[in-house]
């Protein structure tokens, strides 16, 4: 899960998205990263720990990492929250970049559609409940998609 700074969207889609493998059984490793590196280290932010934590889920040991060319290598999906992140991706990865293991996350509930997971960051807290949703709704998607999979090697951890 990538976004910007690592803080607001990307570690809410982590932390769902590894909730919600979780209790389906699905052994899988998600991580979040971000596009720049102005918040490196710092835990995601205080109203994405509030809305997580209001459902149930506890992101605030989440710390904020740049994203790197090897996370092409390291991880079998790659999914961006919006489509500058893309573009920065490809800029960071250069000749690691491979089309075929990112895309932008919402396209998992609408294919094709190119949505963007908007950034709360400028917003006030119901900005990040609506994400949250947003997010809540793609993660399921994601988890019926992959774990009903009849062939084991589409049911790997996105």
């Amino acid at each position: 899960m990538v976004c910007l700074g690592n803080i607001c969207r990307s570690p809410l889609a982590e932390g769902i998205l590894q909730d919600k493998a979780f209790k389906a059984g699905l052994n899988w490793s998600v991580e979040s990263a971000g596009t720049n590196s102005y918040h490196t280290g710092d835990p995601p932010h205080r109203l994405s720990q509030k809305v997580a934590k209001l459902n149930g889920i506890d992101i605030s040991k989440q710390r904020s990492r740049r994203f790197v060319p090897q996370d092409f290598e390291n991880y079998d999906k790659i999914y961006a929250l919006a489509s500058d992140v893309i573009n920065d991706i490809g800029y960071i990865a250069k000749d690691k970049f491979d089309g075929d293991k990112i895309d932008l996350l919402m396209n998992e509930l609408y294919p094709g559609r190119d949505m963007d997971v908007p950034d709360p960051w400028y917003g006030d807290e119901p900005d990040y409940h609506h994400v949250y949703q947003m997010l809540e709704k793609v993660c399921d998607a994601i988890v019926e998609r992959y774990a009903a999979s009849p062939n084991p090697s589409e049911g790997e951890a996105p």
